[in-house]
């Protein structure tokens, strides 16, 4: 396969998927609104959400919740959360990641749970089943605080949440904040003072206003993901939703709703049976997980836990929460070499500093190590080009005889010993590692406002002044150049000559990240290099390259 061919080939698969791209988020849309109720979600500036989706439970015999306290919201503020509460209910109905900024530049931190111009966002948990308060008709309890703020001081900050049913059982809704975490510990304690044994289960679920997925560069998956002991990662969209409810059966596992750079992820009790679980009512989409209806003995206590993760994606600090919550950093199907990539990529940036220098740095050596993979692509290509004028004699000796030209062709590269494939080997077994990378780069919150010099300010964002994308049209013009052309029809020989305007208006309309482009420059530069260098060896042995 020659590169000229797979230039094209690259550049209709871009297109297409483009393409489909938005055909799909139009579809969603018009879906989203069809299904929308008159009874849009818009929370006051209080940030209290307005409706209550608890999970179904075929239990009837709870008690009438008291209902004196007052509804209001407790704020949590720590060393890199700003979080609000509703006391109806327990919910986390806001949250700022305060080392995270709204937009470049900005001192506004970022916004990932809450109100976003009639959008909601918020993770919700409590107890059903037989006794449990929020499976109430009445409404979902509303608890008390003894404090209407709190703010983190040393290691460790509890939030104790507290509600007592007309029987006199008491439900403490915990929340254990750490310094420097995003993964908060959710302990909800069960006292039955009653003579008669009750019965309840734990829910936790994350809520959020449908919407179609933005453009391929402006982020990636968004919506519901979950795992189980035989799933370890997998995706659930708000189309799924709309589908049907997920309803799966598994010990452990968890659920989570990712965006670009950032999730937020509820992991049960993994020593248990859950069951995942989705909704979508009245525009909102649900995925959650509830737990096994435990039984708590008279005059006695049972404690319920859970672990809710709202911030960025990183890695290590989701794998230490599960083992497979690291599969939220959604790399694709090569996850298994993008996460090394990423590792080394880290570590190229604790030595120097910056992540466009370690961009390039990281592509210099992957191309250093796939050296031996681009001088057999190269040099079969150079070959197959010296090979052009025998092949033109054999085309005028046998005519349209298909068979004897077939024959004689493969006559021909075994005795000049050229491999046919040759070029195209090399480049299949390159391509699943620079895709790998294109997602590391895509995918890695570190890349969020992180700056490389002078224009460039933010690698996350598109390049304000379109020069690496020039620059990477003028390195493609180059390297088709300087490769051997062996395409011989007039119309592809035409459209490979367009292709590098047509990559730079693609990078042009298409707001790709500059740190893709940059890597995507880097590389085409290297190659460049590379091919000059092989070239040059090839014409030391008489081997003719160019014209």
């Amino acid at each position: 396969m020659e590169s000229q061919r797979t230039f094209l080939f690259i550049g209709l698969l871009l297109v297409s998927f483009l393409l489909f791209q938005e055909w799909n988020n139009e579809k969603l849309q018009a879906n989203a609104d069809t299904s929308a109720t008159t009874q849009q979600v818009t929370a006051p500036s209080s940030s209290i959400a307005q409706d209550d989706d608890v999970p179904a439970s075929t239990q009837n015999d709870v008690p009438a919740a008291v209902t004196k306290a007052v509804r209001s919201v407790i704020t949590v503020k720590t060393d890199v959360l700003d979080v609000k509460i509703d006391t109806k209910g327990g919910d986390v109905v806001e949250a700022k990641l305060l080392q995270h900024a709204e937009t470049h530049g900005s001192d506004t931190p970022f916004l990932l749970l809450g109100e976003f111009e009639g959008r909601q966002y918020i993770s919700q948990s409590g107890l059903i089943g037989l006794h449990g308060p929020d499976a109430n008709p009445e409404g979902r309890p509303v608890y008390t605080a003894p404090q209407k703020a709190y703010e983190l001081s040393g290691d460790e900050l509890r939030v104790p949440l507290t509600f007592v049913d007309n029987k006199g059982v008491q439900y403490t809704k915990t929340y254990v904040f750490k310094a420097g975490k995003y993964d908060v510990e959710l302990e909800y304690t069960v006292n039955n003072t009653t003579s008669d044994p009750i019965q309840v289960q734990l829910y936790t679920q994350v809520k959020r206003t449908v919407q179609p997925k933005g453009s391929m560069v402006d982020q990636t998956y968004l919506g519901a993901t979950y795992g189980t002991s035989e799933e370890k990662y997998e995706k659930y969209s708000f189309e799924d939703m709309a589908e049907a409810n997920l309803n799966k059966n598994t010990q452990g596992g968890y659920i989570a709703f990712i965006q670009h750079y950032f999730v937020s992820a509820w992991v049960p009790d993994q020593s248990v049976n859950n069951t995942i679980y989705t909704l979508l009512r009245n525009n909102q989409g649900i995925i959650g997980v509830k737990g096994e209806a435990v039984n708590v003995q008279a005059n006695n206590a049972l404690s319920l836990t859970s672990t809710f993760y709202m911030g960025p994606k990183d890695g290590d600090a989701l794998e230490a929460i599960h083992p497979d919550l690291d599969l939220t950093v959604d790399f694709g199907w090569l996850f298994f070499i993008s996460q090394p990539l990423l590792v080394l990529l880290k570590l190229i940036y604790s030595f120097i500093g910056n992540w466009g220098l370690a961009i390039i740095a990281i592509t210099i050596l992957v191309k250093m190590a796939l050296y031996p993979l681009t001088k057999a692509q190269y040099t079969s290509m150079a070959k197959m080009r010296a090979l052009q004028p025998k092949m033109m004699q054999l085309k005028e000796r046998y005519g349209d005889d298909r068979q004897k030209m077939g024959q004689a062709t493969m006559e021909l590269y075994r005795k000049e010993k050229v491999n046919p494939m040759g070029g195209c080997l090399p480049l299949l077994l390159q391509m699943p590692i620079f895709l790998a990378l294109f997602y590391v780069f895509l995918e890695s919150p570190e890349l969020r406002h992180a700056e490389f010099m002078f224009w460039l300010t933010d690698l996350s964002a598109k390049d304000p002044y379109y020069v690496l994308p020039i620059l990477f049209g003028a390195s493609m013009f180059l390297t088709q150049k300087l490769q051997p052309m062996t395409v011989t029809d007039p119309m592809q020989q035409k459209m490979m000559t367009y292709m590098p305007i047509v990559f730079t208006f693609f990078f042009i309309l298409f707001p790709f990240p500059s740190g893709l482009v940059l890597y995507w420059l880097v590389s085409n530069l290297i190659t460049i290099a590379q091919m000059l260098y092989i070239y040059r060896g090839m014409e030391k042995q008489g081997i003719k390259v160019r014209d």
